[in-house]
């Protein structure tokens, strides 16, 4: 059996898998492959699928699966499966970090400084505590975020479809109820076609000049010349956003908007999180190979 690593997962994962078969990174023995693993570069396509047909089993590396056609590797009988529960921790971190970093103006403050600037009297903070974080999407890493909000004595709304109550936030039954609220926003809903474009102009216009959106999720779920638009007429405080429309970003509106604060989808790239990814990978493998999956 060929096991083909198509993207960056942790260096011990190769030797890990070889008691099941042989591992490559040779992306030219797809043909060959009975097991794939990805993360986001990948994209298992249609073509990429029928460039494959001893494949049974794609992992990926993380918790989306947009990057996957679904629909037509169920038809064609292949199992899908992630790693969502790895890259909780992670996801969540790299949130709160940058929803404190961006009304702290802690990028700007460090540039100013290297550039011989002293920017004391321009550089006005604003302080989480007391404030409403609105959480969209309360599934693994959104009620990670919350127990994070809560130590910083923030009050925590939340909305998710089919999440109706919650011990660590107040759930609301429309996103547009915690839009109305928020003065911080962190997005965490998958890219489906209900949530693609979701966060637009006509949303925007419901929240406060003051909140701050920050967005770990996936990118195409807000509009980004919407969202640029809001930022240069300060409609909106500030956008943080470690995803993209694409990755990486293509002439994004958004690369030339105010308040803004930008990651290169690091989001589950921690040391950590690597190696467990990596053991969840392992087990699934482990599984499959004993007929469980």
């Amino acid at each position: 059996m060929v096991i083909l690593i198509s993207d960056a997962f942790d260096d011990k994962l190769p030797k890990a898998l070889a008691k099941f078969g042989d591992v490559t990174d040779d992306k030219n023995r797809l043909a060959e492959s009975e097991i794939v693993l990805v993360r986001s570069k990948t994209k298992c396509t249609k073509e990429y699928i029928d460039s494959a047909p001893n494949l049974k089993l794609i992992i990926r590396g993380g918790v989306g699966l947009d990057n996957i056609d679904l629909e037509y590797a169920t038809g064609k009988g292949i199992k899908v499966l992630n790693t969502a529960e790895a890259s909780t921790t992670a996801v969540a971190e790299l949130a709160f970090s940058m929803m404190i970093a961006l009304p702290n103006h802690t990028v700007k403050a460090h540039n100013s400084m290297i550039e011989g600037k002293w920017l004391k009297k321009e550089l006005k903070r604003t302080e989480l505590n007391g404030k409403t974080l609105g959480i969209l999407g309360m599934g693994r890493i959104g009620t990670a975020l919350a127990i994070r909000a809560r130590a910083f004595r923030m009050k925590i709304l939340a909305w998710h479809p089919d999440v109706y109550f919650s011990d660590f936030a107040e759930i609301r039954p429309t996103l547009e109820e915690v839009l109305k609220e928020g003065d911080y926003f962190s997005l965490h809903m998958p890219l489906i076609d209900s949530t693609r474009g979701l966060i637009d102009k006509s949303k925007l216009e419901l929240c406060k000049p003051s909140a701050y959106f920050i967005n770990t999720g996936r990118g195409p779920c807000v509009n980004e010349q919407d969202m640029a638009d809001a930022l240069k007429n300060g409609k909106i405080a500030g956008y943080a956003t470690d995803v993209w429309e694409t990755d990486p970003p293509e002439s994004s509106p958004l690369l030339d908007a105010p308040n803004t604060l930008f990651a290169p989808h690091i989001g589950a790239s921690t040391k950590e999180n690597m190696t467990r990814i990596g053991i969840i990978a392992e087990k699934i493998v482990n599984d499959y190979t004993k007929g469980m999956i």
